[in-house]
């Protein structure tokens, strides 16, 4: 896949920034008098393995003025190399605007973990347009690929106005579009219509589509076959089925992509991925893998696969690195990749977890 030259950000996202917090040691949220906290946003955690290996990333975000928490959230972002943007919106007081909280535990064995989203007075669903300068950013300093989740296209109004506007910007200047479309039920209620013309007008400008087969029959309304029969293959054919409808509708797509996942307990899932890459067709057959915590292993994947593009890697190698970006990121505590080197996740594909000294 060609992507446009001479940029300076290689991968950009709108998000909108909050934090997990999380019991130590797999204990349950009911039960917990401690917690780790991170900042944290399932479009970020796409940057990170890019961020992590050197490429220059950004996310568009807002943060509330005055807040420690906005201040804990700049210094991690930071940390993880990405670069910010964004207006720092005035609280409005103790009822006005706050970062979102992602309140979660990891499970153990066969009690899995759980999640609970308190976003209300989000002050990421102001995101919108005229708070950023789209032409420096698409025409002056160039962006190779730009990440939007179904998640911010569907937070609120604002939000996907928000992400039609930098699709369309990001087509017309030459900027690849990744679009994974997270459809979220609770997200959708009662403005199905709405969101369905954006989530439709943003993919039929995406070069890349992620969803499994329910995303693409609820976010885009294709029919997409039935496949007979149960398990893993049965699966496939019907990702297969539903991608040759997709690309059909949406033929700008040269990428569509989903994991699959098995889950045997808390800490062991089987873990694969399929990819279709123009015509071809290639698949990675789900693996044990161990769990420390789950959340964020699809974000990962999808990180490994931008990082694997921005490279120019074979498609194999893209689906392979997203693989081993999943693998990373559910045996580390954050649910995010943080690569040490590009080798370490080469090793973690091939299974080599022998000591490296």
């Amino acid at each position: 896949m060609k992507l446009k030259e001479n940029c300076k950000y290689a991968l950009v996202c709108p998000t909108s920034m909050g934090v997990r917090i999380t019991p130590p040691v797999r204990q349950p949220v009911q039960t917990s008098r401690s917690y780790m906290m991170q900042a944290t946003s399932a479009e970020s955690n796409v940057l990170n393995i890019s961020a992590s290996l050197g490429l220059r990333t950004k996310v568009l975000t807002a943060f509330v003025k005055g807040s420690p928490i906005a201040d804990f959230i700049k210094a991690e972002l930071r940390f993880r190399n990405i670069e910010y943007e964004g207006p720092d919106v005035p609280q409005g007081g103790p009822w006005g605007y706050r970062h979102q909280f992602n309140i979660a535990d990891s499970g153990f064995g066969m009690r899995g973990a759980r999640v609970w989203n308190d976003r209300a007075g989000e002050v990421g669903r102001t995101l919108k347009a005229e708070d950023y300068d789209l032409d420096r950013l698409f025409d002056t300093d160039g962006v190779q690929i730009l990440h939007l989740s179904g998640l911010i296209a569907a937070l609120s109004p604002e939000t996907g106005r928000f992400c039609l506007e930098l699709a369309r910007r990001a087509h017309a200047s030459g900027t690849a579009v990744s679009f994974d479309l997270n459809y979220r039920a609770s997200f959708w209620k009662n403005r199905e219509d709405e969101l369905r013309a954006v989530f439709t007008e943003i993919a039929s400008v995406a070069d890349i589509l992620i969803g499994n087969e329910e995303d693409f029959q609820l976010a885009l309304g294709m029919e997409g076959p039935k496949a007979g029969g149960q398990g893993l293959s049965a699966k496939i054919e019907a990702f297969k089925g539903m991608i040759d409808l997709v690309q059909e509708t949406y033929p700008n797509a040269k990428i569509c992509s989903t994991t699959l996942r098995q889950v045997v307990s808390a800490n062991e899932n089987l873990w694969g991925a399929i990819l279709r890459f123009g015509d071809d067709w290639y698949v990675e057959e789900p693996r044990a893998i161990p769990v420390l915590d789950r959340i964020g292993g699809g974000d990962s994947y999808v990180a490994g696969l931008l990082y694997g593009i921005l490279k120019g890697y074979t498609p194999e190698q893209c689906i392979q690195l997203g693989w081993a970006g999943g693998a990373l990121t559910v045996t580390m505590l954050e649910d995010y990749a943080t690569p040490a080197d590009e080798e370490q996740l080469w090793s973690i594909y091939a299974g080599n977890a022998r000591v490296r000294r």
